[in-house]
C-alpha cells in the first residue's frame, strides 16, 4: 500500500480497531518519491487537470512505479490510468 492510500484510510472514517489491525498488514508502506510526483504531474495533466484527482494521480503513480497492480473498491477512478500501464484489480 502506498503511503498516500495509507493516509486517507486513516483519515477515515475509521475506527482505532481497524487501525489497528490493518497496521498489521500493512507494516510499511511504500513512500512517494520524487520520480512519483513527475509521473502524478503527467498522469494529471494527460487526464484532463480533473479537480479532485490529484490524490489518485499520486496513487496510481506509486503503484506504477513499483510495477504492482492498484487494488481498489472504486475501480472507476483509476480507469483513465489504464492507457499509461495502470493495472486495475477491483475488489
Amino acid at each position: 500500500m502506498s503511503s498516500i492510500s495509507w493516509a486517507e484510510f486513516l483519515c477515515g472514517p475509521v475506527g482505532a480497531e481497524h487501525v489497528f489491525l490493518a497496521g498489521r498488514l500493512i507494516a510499511d508502506p511504500v513512500a512517494f518519491l520524487a520520480t512519483d510526483a513527475a509521473l502524478t504531474a503527467r498522469l494529471f495533466n494527460q487526464t484532463g487537470r480533473r479537480r479532485g484527482s490529484l490524490t489518485d494521480c499520486m496513487i496510481a503513480a506509486t503503484a506504477m512505479r513499483i510495477g504492482a497492480p492498484l487494488a481498489t473498491a472504486n475501480p472507476e477512478d483509476f480507469r483513465r490510468f489504464e492507457a499509461a500501464g495502470l493495472q486495475i484489480v477491483a475488489t
